[in-house]
């Protein structure tokens, strides 16, 4: 009868760790690390990493992103063109679709005008929602337009 008891009282805390490795084990996936990159395209205007306007940006790397974190990258817009335009920033191509349910992307830059040959900085802002879930990579387009100003 006592060995019975003990195989019982085993069984019992084999049973405890198992639940309580559970509870820990949901606890740690609670932060979940999002990467990505993205392509840039522009539109009548040059997209750079420098004021010199000599290091063109084909695509970001968003690095690593927690659920409910943003981040922040800084880029140069130039006119290249003849007449001031007025700057906008779309998305589209999101892999998968749903990330654009949880992510957004917005900048300081926005009706911004520009004046031909003149260079402002901007920066993107990239916010992911604290609810998040079941996304661990992503990729998405950004285009970057220059619209002629009226």
């Amino acid at each position: 009868m006592a060995l019975q008891k003990t195989q019982v009282s085993i069984i019992l805390i084999v049973g405890a760790l198992v639940a309580v490795s559970t509870l820990v084990s949901g606890l740690l996936i609670a932060s979940q690390t999002i990467s990505n990159t993205g392509n840039v395209a522009a539109v009548g205007v040059g997209v750079y990493w420098d004021s010199g306007c000599t290091n063109a940006v084909s695509s970001i790397d968003w690095g690593a992103l927690d659920p409910g974190a943003s981040t922040d990258v800084t880029i140069y817009v130039k006119n290249e063109g003849s007449m001031a335009v007025v700057l906008g920033m779309t998305t589209n191509n999101w892999n998968p679709a749903s990330a654009s349910s949880y992510m957004a992307l917005s900048w300081n830059r926005e009706n911004y005008v520009l004046s031909s040959g003149s260079v402002v900085h901007a920066v993107l802002t990239l916010s992911v929602s604290s609810g998040v879930s079941e996304i661990t990579d992503f990729s998405f387009d950004i285009i970057i337009t220059g619209t002629e100003s009226t």
